[in-house]
């Protein structure tokens, strides 16, 4: 079984959901963006993801804006599942950007980075780092993975959206948007790839944007 949710922040309560509790180390939990448990690797934070580690089922993450990229970073990148990733524990990986993975026979494109709108609140290096949007060479990655496996998948997973969904955000929510370069890579996906459904997380929200476009936030989607 495979649940989608959105940013958590470093709040463990959503760990809490009596969905979870019936899940095995068969199953997964996969977090689109803004993972929140490796930010200040304080000992409050280091009790939290010990008690993470301690889960039957695999978390997973994509990164998202807000993020402490040195820590990410600090890790060795890891093969798992046909893709790319960092081992954090046994049970948790970060997935990195442009990678596709295989779970339970089905296929996830996965695509993190965000850009923050209030970075001129925020420090760089304590609060905000430049790898919170994705390099190039990540964007590129993503193209030629997408080329090898024939431009289609069964999921697309992202922190970002599309441009388009951002259109239809602003007018369903009072949320302030605005396009950056991923969701502009993103909205070209969009129309190349084939895929059943797309989650991204990022807007705080949950709204199915269209029949194959959902932002997830507090919900857990079972997609398996």
């Amino acid at each position: 079984m495979i649940y989608v949710t959105g940013d958590t922040h470093g709040d463990l309560s959503v760990f809490n959901n009596p969905k979870l509790k019936k899940l095995t180390e068969k199953d997964y939990l996969i977090i689109c963006g803004d993972f929140g448990f490796l930010w200040d690797d304080s000992e409050k934070e280091k009790k939290k993801l010990e008690k993470l580690k301690k889960k039957k089922y695999t978390i997973c993450f994509l990164d998202g804006a807000h993020e402490n990229y040195d820590i990410l970073d600090s890790y060795t990148p890891y093969r798992w599942k046909g893709g790319n990733t960092h081992k954090i524990a046994d049970n948790i990986y970060h997935l990195l950007r442009g990678e596709i993975f295989e779970l339970e026979g089905k296929t996830f494109f996965v695509m993190g980075g965000g850009e923050s709108n209030d970075r001129e609140m925020r420090v760089e290096g304590e609060s905000w780092w430049k790898h919170e949007m994705p390099t190039s060479e990540e964007l590129i990655n993503g193209g030629e993975n997408l080329k090898a496996a024939g431009y289609s998948v069964n999921y697309i997973l992202t922190h970002e959206s599309p441009a388009i969904a951002k259109d239809f955000i602003k007018l369903h929510t009072n949320q302030n948007v605005s396009i950056n370069i991923l969701n502009n890579y993103l909205q070209e996906l969009m129309k190349d790839v084939e895929y059943m459904h797309w989650y991204f997380g990022s807007i705080h929200a949950d709204i199915q944007i269209s029949r194959k476009m959902t932002a997830v936030f507090n919900e857990l989607i079972e997609i398996s």
